[in-house]
C-alpha cells in the first residue's frame, strides 16, 4: 500500500514506520519540518511539509493513496494547560483532520481507509463500570476534544472511506511518551502512587498500537471506534508496585490529588482521572496482543537504558562507493558542521579497519572536548560501528549501515547513547543535547544530500 502517515516522528510514529517498511508499504510522512523530520524519522521515505492547522492546496500531495494514518497531535502533557495550549491540543486534533479531509477529498483517488488517532480520555472518569466503545462521553476537555476529534474523523464514512478511530490508552515505550516522564522520579526512587492509588489506568505498549494499526490496514472488519488499551488494566498503586518491582526500586512516595492540582492545574486529571477501558472489541476482531501484562511491557520498555536516534537517507549512487567515502576518517570533517570546530587528530591505521582507533577534537558551546573512538565492526560494503573509548559521553555506539534500494544505497545511522550525571544528569541535560544532535544530523543529511545527489562528480572521484 502506499500509505499517508501524518505525527510520523511522534513515539507510535517512530516505533510503527519500520514495521510499515517491513511490510513492503509505501510510505508519505506529512510534516510542519521537514529537516528535522528527516533525522527523526527511522525510515527513508518522501517527507512532504504541510501544517496541519492550515488548509492550502499541495502543488506536490500525492496521488493514488491507499491509505491515511493521522496520528498528529501537541502533546497534551508537554505544558500546563493554559488557554493557549488547550486551543493547541484541540486544533492540532480536530482542525487538522477537517483540513486532511479536506485535502484527500479533492484526490482523483480516494484512500480505502483511514486511520485516526483518539484517546480513552473520550470517557468519563469512573471507578466501577467497564468502558466499552458504545459507552457514554464525558463532558470536560478531554472528552470535548475527542468528541470532536472522532467527528471530523468519521465525515471520511461519507466519502465511502472506511474510517477507524483508535483510542489510545497510556502508552509505554522506550524514550517518548508517559513512561519518559515517569522513570526519572522512579529510578531515583522518588516515585509512588498518585492520590490515593485506586483510579484505574487503562495501558497499551506501543508496540501493540502499532500491531492493532496494521491489524486495522488489512482487516476490513476494523471499523469505528475501538478502544487501544491492554486487556488487563490495573489500579494506579499496582501500577506503581509493578514499576518498581521492575526498576529495584522503593516507591512509597504518594502525591496527595491537592497537591497535583495546584502544581499542574486542570492537566492533574490525567494523572487523577479513573477508566477501566474494556479491549474486548479489538480481542473479538482476532487481536492477538504481544504485551498483554503490564510487567512484561514495562521490563520491556525499562531495560532499554539510554537513549537512541535512527535515521535512514537514500542516496542514488552504488553501495561501493558510498561505503568507501564514509569509511574513510577524514571525511568526517566533510560531514560535520562548522560550529564544532571538529578536527582529526590521529589515525591509528591509514586504512579503517576493525580496531582503529581515531583521536578527535572539537568544541560544543565554546568549551573544548577530546573524543576517541574505536570501529568495533567491520564488513566492507555492508556496516562498520564506532565505540566512544573516550569522550563527553558516558555510552555512545555508532552503527552505519548501508543497503541496497531502489537502484541506490540507504544509509542508515543506528546511535545509541548515554549522557553523564545518572539520572539527574540526564534530567538536566537530554533536551539540550538532543537538540545539538539533531543539529548535527540535519547538517549531515544537507551534506550527504550536496556531496551524492547535487553534484557527485565533483566530491567523490
Amino acid at each position: 500500500m502506499k500509505i499517508l502517515v501524518t505525527g510520523a516522528t511522534g513515539l507510535v510514529g517512530r516505533n510503527l514506520l519500520p514495521l510499515l517498511k517491513d511490510n513492503g508499504h509505501e510510505v508519505i510522512a506529512l510534516t510542519r519540518n521537514t529537516d528535522s523530520a528527516g533525522v527523526r524519522l527511522p525510515i527513508a521515505c518522501q517527507i512532504i511539509h504541510w501544517d496541519p492547522t492550515d488548509h492550502p492546496l499541495l502543488p506536490d500531495f500525492p496521488e493514488n493513496i491507499d491509505a491515511v494514518i493521522h496520528l498528529c497531535g501537541e502533546g497534551i502533557a508537554d505544558g500546563r494547560w493554559t488557554k493557549k495550549r488547550k486551543q493547541a491540543i484541540y486544533d492540532s486534533r480536530v482542525l487538522s483532520t477537517r483540513n486532511l479531509l479536506n485535502l484527500i477529498s479533492k484526490s482523483t483517488t480516494l484512500p480505502k481507509i483511514w486511520i485516526s488517532a483518539s484517546a480513552i480520555g473520550y470517557y468519563k472518569s469512573s471507578d466501577h463500570p467497564v468502558l466499552e466503545e458504545n459507552s457514554p462521553p464525558g463532558d470536560g476537555f478531554l472528552a470535548k476534544v475527542c468528541k470532536d476529534w472522532e467527528t471530523e474523523t468519521f465525515k471520511a464514512d461519507a466519502l465511502g472511506i472506511r474510517a477507524v478511530a483508535l483510542r489510545l490508552g497510556v502508552i509505554l515505550g522506550h524514550d517518548g511518551g508517559i513512561t519518559a516522564k515517569m522513570l526519572p522520579p522512579f529510578r531515583m526512587g522518588l516515585g509512588g502512587p498518585l492520590g490515593k492509588g485506586n483510579s484505574w489506568m487503562s495501558w497499551i505498549h506501543v508496540r501493540d498500537v502499532s500491531g492493532l494499526i496494521l491489524a486495522a490496514l488489512e482487516n476490513p472488519s476494523y471499523r469505528g471506534p475501538i478502544n487501544a488499551v491492554s486487556p488487563h488494566p490495573v489500579k494506579n498503586s499496582e501500577f506503581t508496585s509493578i514499576l518498581a518491582g521492575v526498576l529495584k526500586r522503593p516507591a512509597f512516595l504518594s502525591i496527595p490529588a491537592f497537591v497535583l492540582k495546584l502544581l499542574l492545574g486542570e492537566m492533574s486529571q490525567l494523572l487523577l482521572v479513573s477508566q477501566n477501558v474494556s479491549a474486548q472489541k479489538a480481542v473479538g476482531l482476532g487481536y492477538k496482543f504481544i504485551y498483554p501484562k503490564l510487567k512484561t511491557a514495562l521490563k520491556v520498555t525499562c531495560d532499554q537504558a539510554g537513549h537512541k536516534l535512527v535515521t535512514e537517507q537514500w542516496v542514488p549512487q552504488p553501495i561501493d562507493k558510498v561505503f568507501e567515502f564514509f569509511s574513510d576518517p577524514k571525511n568526517l570533517e566533510l560531514l560535520t558542521p562548522e560550529f564544532l570546530h571538529f578536527k582529526i587528530v590521529k589515525v591509528s591505521h591509514p586504512k579503517a579497519q576493525e580496531g582503529t582507533v581515531v583521536d578527535y577534537r572539537l568544541k560544543l558551546h565554546s568549551i573544548p572536548l577530546r573524543w576517541q573512538s574505536r570501529i568495533t565492526g567491520w564488513l566492507p560494503n555492508k556496516r562498520f560501528s564506532d565505540l566512544q573509548t573516550r569522550g563527553p559521553y558516558t555510552f555512545w555506539h555508532h552503527i552505519h549501515e548501508f543497503y541496497e534500494s531502489k537502484g541506490g544505497t540507504v544509509i542508515r545511522d543506528n546511535v545509541a547513547y548515554k549522557l553523564p550525571g545518572w539520572v539527574p544528569g540526564d534530567i538536566l541535560a537530554h533536551a539540550y543535547v538532543k537538540k545539538d544532535l539533531e543539529k548535527i544530523f540535519i547538517f549531515r543529511r544537507q551534506q550527504i544530500e550536496k556531496l551524492f545527489i547535487q553534484d557527485p562528480k565533483s566530491n567523490l572521484e
